[in-house]
């Protein structure tokens, strides 16, 4: 709920080729981009698992938001890529990510009281 969708990121580390448009071969390049994006995918994904071991709503909210935020940079390069599939799915990805950090951020102040 709380993180990053299963995306190309950490996909990228095992097949390269799943991320490349057809007929692309992988290259060092594109295996050093997929590092570089597990380097900030795993971690969120890893404090995200502590959150909810934890049960920690502030750390949740935190997280969520900032992947909410990352979802939505994801439709900005998509609309750069002028690839509808890349925005949309993000866009809505981010939509769900958002009410559910508004949900929990509600159900949070209903508890304090």
């Amino acid at each position: 709920m709380f993180w990053s969708q299963p995306d190309f990121r950490s996909q990228a580390l095992v097949s390269q080729k799943s991320i490349l448009p057809a007929g692309y071969a992988p290259t060092e390049a594109s295996f050093i981009f997929a590092m570089y994006a597990a380097a900030r995918t795993i971690p969120l994904a890893f404090m995200t698992l502590i959150a909810i071991y934890k049960q920690s709503r502030s750390a949740l909210l935190i997280l969520g938001t900032l992947a909410g935020f990352i979802q939505l940079l994801d439709a900005g390069v998509g609309l750069l890529q002028h690839d509808p599939g890349k925005s949309i799915g993000p866009l809505v990805i981010a939509a769900f990510q958002f009410f559910a950090v508004y949900r929990l951020s509600s159900f949070a102040r209903s508890s304090a009281e």
